[in-house]
């Protein structure tokens, strides 16, 4: 098996099992703490509003939704069909359309760009999450969807999220209860540096116009009780000219 087909293998595994409740996953935040966080600081940022946004690495669609209600064209995006089946069944209203897609497939962001024109991008915690050799593909898909302009808001978790991370695996009793399955299907978050991010961003023929810091609020709790936190590093980006 290819290392492209046992990372689509496991988070199919991974969607086919997670929990139909809002909240039910690590990173499955409610959108009031995660996306109209990134939303204050990318909407105003956008030149048109009004292009098709594509949430990439939708998952099970919760910020898909509330996108939705803020945009007038949202798509879902996952490579992983189970969690789209997750996403049409919290959305049975169609607040958005979903499509199963994997931006790093050569060839394949260029045929929804063909579908859907120049379009905006909200991608929250999915280049770490990547294979390696996955990771420059992936934005040079985000490239292809933007097209001359469309803008890119990418939010990943910072080196400083590492040890985070690390110290709630590697806990005595057990890693947290959400966390545990991440693990288990080998999906575990990987190692970006800081400086990598802008530099994919570049190669893909991309201009960096904005940087920052935001959390990346989980649903998870530490054992005394507080919401855990990840660090995480913003940048908004477009067309290079």
């Amino acid at each position: 098996m290819s290392v492209a087909s046992r990372y689509r293998a496991a988070w199919e595994g991974f969607w086919s099992e997670a929990p139909e409740e809002p909240g039910g996953v690590f990173w499955d935040a409610d959108p009031r703490v995660t996306a109209a966080l990134h939303l204050a600081v990318f909407e105003p940022r956008l030149t048109d509003p009004g292009l098709p946004l594509v949430d990439l690495g939708c998952g099970n669609g919760t910020q898909t939704r509330y996108l939705a209600d803020r945009f007038p064209h949202v798509i879902g995006a996952d490579l992983a069909a189970a969690a789209l089946d997750h996403a049409r069944r919290a959305d049975p209203a169609g607040q958005a359309t979903y499509r199963l897609l994997d931006a790093a497939e050569k060839g394949a962001a260029e045929t929804l760009h063909a579908e859907l024109g120049d379009a905006n991008v909200y991608m929250r915690g999915v280049l770490h999450q990547c294979e390696p050799t996955d990771r420059q593909p992936l934005v040079d898909g985000i490239a292809a969807l933007l097209g001359e302009r469309g803008r890119a808001f990418v939010v990943e978790l910072s080196e400083a999220a590492r040890p985070v991370l690390g110290a709630l695996a590697q806990n005595p009793a057990g890693p947290p209860p959400k966390l545990e399955p991440i693990l288990r299907h080998g999906i575990a978050p990987g190692e970006v540096a800081d400086d990598a991010v802008p530099e994919y961003l570049r190669t893909a023929g991309l201009t960096v116009l904005a940087s920052g810091e935001l959390p990346l609020t989980t649903t998870e709790f530490t054992p005394e009780g507080t919401r855990i936190e990840l660090p995480s590093k913003w940048l908004m980006a477009a067309r290079a000219g």
